[in-house]
């Protein structure tokens, strides 16, 4: 398996970050129900443990077959830089490109990359506010 060189400086994170529409559609619930918290976590893209509840990132059709409000569907961007989990800046630098355009994002660091969650409806626009934000980081 090839090892990827992990960046932490925010120049390199965004020059790198190589954002990628993923498929799909997701919702984020949150359930203080136990064991539909366990039903749904086999399923989801994440979940976390928070003191109201159990917050999940599941697949529009998961969500709804669960019974939660699928009102808010998201696309998820992969951000597919290897950024350290010490990096500073990158996170920063996404959001306050997307607010500028008037774009919410939620954005969710797992251990190799991050995932940008941006209203279904943006997610054109987020993407190439992205790109845009990556080649200027390249030029420069």
């Amino acid at each position: 398996m090839e090892t990827q060189r992990t960046v932490r400086d925010t120049q390199s994170m965004l020059a790198g970050m190589t954002p990628t529409l993923a498929p799909g559609e997701f919702v984020f619930c949150t359930t203080v129900d136990e064991p539909l918290a366990v039903r749904g976590s086999v399923v989801a893209l994440a979940w976390f443990r928070e003191a109201e509840g159990v917050s999940l990132i599941l697949g529009r059709d998961d969500a709804a077959a669960f019974g939660f409000d699928c009102g808010v569907p998201m696309r998820r961007i992969v951000l597919e830089v290897f950024s350290s989990l010490e990096g500073v800046g990158l996170t920063a630098a996404v959001a306050s490109a997307l607010s500028r355009a008037g774009i919410a994002c939620n954005m969710v660091a797992a251990y190799h990359h991050d995932h940008v969650f941006v209203p279904s409806d943006k997610a054109g626009p987020a993407m190439e506010i992205l790109k845009a934000l990556q080649a200027a980081a390249s030029a420069t």
